[in-house]
């Protein structure tokens, strides 16, 4: 097996505030290794623990686009947490772990007694962490769940979309994202509660919880005042105009809805004879005539490029923006200089780039300081740190407890 490229002693040598931290990374797929990536880039101690005959869990290669940019900066072990021996060494890391993230399937973690309450009296400081499809508890708590599931169960699909084109979902994994920053940010609260208290506890989200903590003022809108908000294509549901409108070359998105960005927009596009529309001299007025101030827009915008709209717009003070493929965003002049294609490189992929954490904490600089880990990599140094001897070690190994590189160094 080739040796990682990286240096890991960069990552110790370089003060991260989550440097000193241990955390066992049990996820799968998307969610779970979302959170995990937070603490990771952020110089915890990740050791990933996945089954000897893993597959990695996102349907691609260990080395794919997916894998790389989920499970950097990780060490790895591969055990067999049924066996016997398996579990107990298992127990030997927990107890040692200030953080457990896990997101499979509620009943799962019970089946193979690692659980919070199978650990919280080994290790009383341990924060255990969980994402599920629908919560710990309740009527759906033992079904699966994934991501188009939760939009469509969490309301997101009946407002994404064109009006009468049918639900639509979003064009990213959003409930996955969103439980696994939602479960990072738990997890500091109760870091910083346990410097209080010394005691550790159970913190746990869902895709479900997440999607309709995201509903945002839709959610409000409807709680409050009974409207139950429908699909409004790529125009914003209440404020007008705020959407996406044709130039000559291609589409740009506009946000003019309060009265003085609507004046501006008006002097800017050339057009104040729309500010004496009666019908269009308030924001309610423009709203119930949507589609004909849209067109109206779009007759005038269409006839010039893009740059020059937004040149325009932005010296009239009036956010706007290009509608960017994904090469567009990376080739984008801010997106570079917020240097959000972060550097690698991979022991057969060579030099890379993956997606940057988007926190910026000021004096601190993240980065790739391990190379996603082969399949239980380390798991030799890791027992071995836990205490065990190279016979307990290779006994492990011998019963197929457990798994991955013989070596496992780092």
């Amino acid at each position: 097996m080739p040796e990682s490229p990286i240096d890991p002693k960069l990552r110790s040598e370089t003060r991260l505030p989550l440097a000193g931290l241990r955390v066992l990374d049990l996820t799968l797929a998307r969610a779970g290794p979302t959170c995990v990536r937070h603490l990771a880039d952020w110089g915890a101690d990740i050791i990933r623990v996945e089954p000897p005959n893993s597959t990695d869990g996102l349907g691609g290669p260990r080395d794919g686009f997916d894998s790389v940019n989920l499970h950097r900066n990780k060490r790895a072990i591969a055990l067999d947490l049924k066996h016997p021996d398996g579990h107990a060494a298992f127990l030997k890391l927990a107890s040692t772990a200030d953080i457990l993230v896990e997101n499979m399937r509620m009943q799962v973690k019970h089946r193979l007694k690692i659980a919070y309450d199978d650990l919280k009296e080994l290790n009383p400081r341990l924060i255990y962490a969980s994402i599920s499809g629908f919560g710990q508890t309740g009527p759906y708590s033992k079904r699966g769940g994934v991501d188009q599931i939760a939009q469509g169960m969490g309301g997101l699909m009946s407002i994404t979309g064109e009006p009468g084109r049918g639900p639509m979902r979003v064009g990213i994994p959003i409930n996955d994202l969103t439980a696994g920053n939602l479960l990072a940010l738990g997890i500091m609260m109760k870091l910083y509660d346990r410097e209080r208290t010394g005691r550790g506890g159970y913190v746990h989200t869902s895709l479900l919880e997440a999607q309709v903590f995201m509903l945002d003022f839709q959610a409000s809108r409807y709680l409050m005042d009974g409207e139950v908000a429908g699909q409004a294509g790529n125009d914003h549901p209440v404020n007008i105009p705020m959407g996406v409108f044709p130039t000559a070359d291609k589409p740009i998105n506009i946000a003019a809805s309060s009265p003085k960005l609507w004046a501006n927009f008006c002097k800017a596009a050339g057009r104040e004879d729309w500010l004496e529309v009666e019908e269009w001299k308030t924001l309610q007025g423009r709203s119930k005539d949507r589609a004909r101030v849209n067109a109206t827009i779009a007759e005038v915008t269409r006839t010039k490029p893009s740059e020059w709209w937004i040149e325009r717009l932005e010296e009239a003070g009036i956010p706007c923006g290009p509608v960017n493929d994904i090469k567009d965003v990376f080739d984008d002049p801010q997106v570079q200089h917020l240097e959000m294609a972060m550097p690698m490189r991979h022991r057969t992929r060579g030099d890379i780039r993956v997606v940057a954490s988007p926190l910026n904490i000021e004096g601190l600089e993240t980065g790739v300081y391990r190379d996603v880990p082969e399949l239980g990599e380390h798991g030799a140094e890791l027992l071995a740190e836990a205490g065990l001897s190279e016979e307990e070690i290779a006994d492990l190994r011998a019963k197929g407890a457990l798994g991955g590189a013989k070596g496992g160094g780092a």
